[in-house]
């Protein structure tokens, strides 16, 4: 029998982190309620175990575990889906969260998850053979976008991110393409809306959706309008 990797992730209740993913299709397949909580949810080939502590800090977490898959975009669709059944909307901010669909320099295309007890289910799909950082792009608003996605997402700075792009917007002798621009102000409202800079969020969207795209334009930056769209749709806090 093949050896299977199963990570066993801490919360500080089970039933919101059970309700949770039961929204993004996952079956609860057992849980324990005494002498400790307990509990394992499944969605084919994907297997979590969760355990409860009252006294753990969700907003403070560092959990998190990787899973590969042959379908990211599928499950991307699906994951946002069940979350907008359950909870009206797609949550970008706070906890639960579900992050941008991107391509990543290390050969995955990727996107983030995180639970309501701060786990963060990172779920990818190889598109190379290259499993380490390429080099950056040597562009400017390329390697802007490139750094401060790392920044937003890897490194958990959304204000490291809001500097890099604030600072390439501001440029006075070069200009982005119109998908690099529609790119760069997603990912500043994004921030903004985590940071919980609601002006800086509403004006960045604002400019995002305000491009006038052609139909080639907007397929190159449909992730980028994916998350415009789940950004516009977004409570105020």
């Amino acid at each position: 029998m093949p050896e299977k990797t199963i990570p066993i992730l801490p919360c500080r209740a089970l039933q919101p982190v059970l309700d949770f993913y039961t929204a993004l299709g996952f079956a609860v397949t057992y849980q324990q309620r005494s002498p400790n909580p307990y509990a394992v949810v499944q969605r084919g080939g994907i297997e979590l175990q969760f355990f409860a502590m009252k006294q753990y800090e969700p907003a403070v977490s560092v959990s998190t575990c990787y899973v590969l898959t042959d379908d990211v975009d599928g499950l991307y669709q699906a994951f946002r889906a069940g979350l907008k059944e359950a909870y009206g909307r797609i949550p970008t901010r706070g906890l639960p969260r579900v992050g941008p669909l991107k391509d990543m320099t290390y050969g995955v295309r990727q996107f983030l998850v995180t639970d309501p007890g701060g786990n963060c289910v990172r779920v990818g799909q190889r598109t190379g053979g290259e499993r380490h950082h390429g080099p950056a792009p040597e562009e400017t608003f390329a390697r802007a976008l490139h750094f401060a996605s790392l920044l937003a997402d890897s490194k958990g700075d959304p204000a490291g991110a809001a500097k890099v792009v604030d600072r390439v917007l501001g440029l006075t002798d070069e200009t982005p393409t119109r998908v690099q621009l529609l790119q760069l102000l997603v990912l500043r409202a994004d921030v903004a809306a985590r940071l919980g800079d609601e002006e800086a969020a509403a004006t960045a969207l604002a400019r995002a959706a305000a491009l006038d795209l052609t139909a080639a334009e907007r397929d190159q930056g449909r992730d980028a309008l994916t998350r415009l769209a789940d950004l516009w749709g977004s409570p105020r806090p």
